[in-house]
């Protein structure tokens, strides 16, 4: 079973780490290697006082910070592999352990001439970039990263266990979590950079994801304040029930520390039934579809028009989506910079009786 509160793992639990960094706030290329010779020695030290730790995670923006100047964004923006991978191999490489890393940003196939990614690395305990992950739905209006183009991935990961990696805002789409987890992931790896005020729906969502996937769920989360944000850290491990296992407060430097079943999740994903999300999804109804003679395998086919139409006509679902929300990127009422403001007319909304 999975559990939490010990400093071992066995062979059939992972141990996770997760590693609550402080944001740094950084400007050069130099302060980025120094920043991660830290996390190099952190990788090692968290080793030794928890033997069991078969995988340590990081935030989002732990390794550069957020550049909130655009030049020195494109001046530190890196390769991958690259001088930053490689520290982050070694280190893992030395004390057998699997890391996840973030690089803010990963420089663009046109770089300069386009934004970076918003980029993971998942390092296994030989020092090999084993997933590359960039992120799909980066946090607008206020990130410009270039938007990932490699979709999600999952990944044999420590002990066999089946690993993704998701990126912060990438967790408010269930999307996401569903495609991960029906190509077969078992823990779903979300460093963040989230500050307030969203810290409850940041801590529900995971939890809530985790149990409509039956995934494990891994969150780092950054600490303390860099001068524009401040960040709620609440880094936590959660179980494929959707029970925490380990939670951070707020502190700097935090850690939790859980081991996670491989045969359990497995266990319940083969034998659960009335909770049992991913098989029912695609056997829709089977109780009454079996009474009614129909077959033992329910409903296959996808009941929901609107993801229908993206599939078959991504317009058309885009302008179903304007059609409840808005139809620019800008909003008159609340500029931001960087970011067009409406150039058509907004009619005001009337009541409908003319009380003139």
């Amino acid at each position: 079973m999975s559990r939490h509160g010990d400093i071992s793992s066995s062979p059939d639990t992972v141990g996770v780490c997760v590693f609550q960094y402080p944001m740094p706030r950084l400007h050069t290329n130099e302060e980025v290697i120094e920043n991660a010779k830290k996390i190099c020695e952190i990788v090692k030290g968290t080793k030794i006082g928890l033997p069991g730790m078969d995988l340590i995670v990081f935030p989002e923006y732990s390794t550069m910070g957020i550049m909130y100047d655009r030049q020195e964004m494109f001046d530190t923006a890196c390769t991958i592999p690259g001088p930053l991978t490689d520290m982050f191999g070694q280190a893992c490489k030395e004390t057998g352990v699997w890391g996840v890393f973030s690089l803010t940003g990963e420089q663009h196939e046109e770089h300069p001439k386009k934004n970076p990614y918003n980029t993971l690395v998942l390092i296994n305990d030989q020092g090999e970039i084993v997933q590359k992950y960039r992120k799909l739905l980066p946090w607008t209006p206020i990130e410009g990263w270039t938007p990932g183009n490699l979709g999600t991935i999952v990944t044999e990961g420590p002990k066999g266990m089946q690993v993704s990696m998701i990126i912060c805002d990438d967790g408010n789409y269930p999307e996401i979590w569903r495609d991960c987890a029906m190509r077969g992931a078992e823990l779903v790896i979300r460093p963040q950079g989230y500050m307030y005020p969203a810290k409850d729906q940041q801590v529900q969502v995971s939890k809530t994801m985790a149990w409509c996937n039956q995934v494990y769920v891994a969150v780092a989360n950054a600490s303390g304040f860099d001068g524009v944000y401040t960040y709620f850290g609440h880094s936590a491990i959660v179980g494929a029930d959707g029970r925490t296992l380990g939670e951070c407060g707020t502190e700097d430097n935090g850690i939790q520390y859980a081991q996670l079943s491989i045969s359990g999740i497995r266990d319940a994903r083969a034998n659960d039934q009335s909770q049992n999300q991913l098989f029912k999804l695609l056997h829709r109804g089977y109780t009454g579809v079996y009474a009614n003679g129909d077959g033992a395998k329910g409903i296959a086919e996808c009941p929901f028009e609107f993801y229908n139409t993206w599939v078959k006509e991504p317009k058309l679902a885009q302008e179903m989506s304007e059609a409840v929300t808005r139809r620019t990127i800008g909003v008159s009422c609340c500029p931001v910079a960087g970011i067009p403001e409406p150039e058509e007319e907004i009619e005001e909304l009337t009541h409908e009786l003319n009380l003139q």
